[in-house]
């Protein structure tokens, strides 16, 4: 059976890296949420708080956004910090 999660119950690899980069640029999570919403994805702070716990899913098209955003290759907010 295939567990859509990660080990530790997040259902996303890619919030703590995106709570990484978005503090590395001094961003708040409402600023994250409006470069996004610049670049055509529609959220708000309150999905970026879920993301970066873990409570929310990620789509490609978000992770493609979020890339550009914090201008960041895919990959590395794809790399998963807990994974030994």
């Amino acid at each position: 059976m295939f567990i859509n999660k990660t080990s530790d119950g997040r259902n996303n690899i890619c919030g703590k890296q995106i709570t990484y980069f978005r503090l590395q640029q001094s961003l708040s999570q409402r600023q994250l949420a409006d470069k996004l919403q610049l670049l055509g994805l529609d959220v708000d702070k309150n999905a970026i708080q879920r993301i970066e716990a873990g409570k929310r899913f990620v789509t490609d098209i978000d992770l493609v956004i979020f890339s550009r955003a914090l201008e960041t290759p895919i990959e590395i907010l794809l790399y998963d910090i807990n994974d030994k």
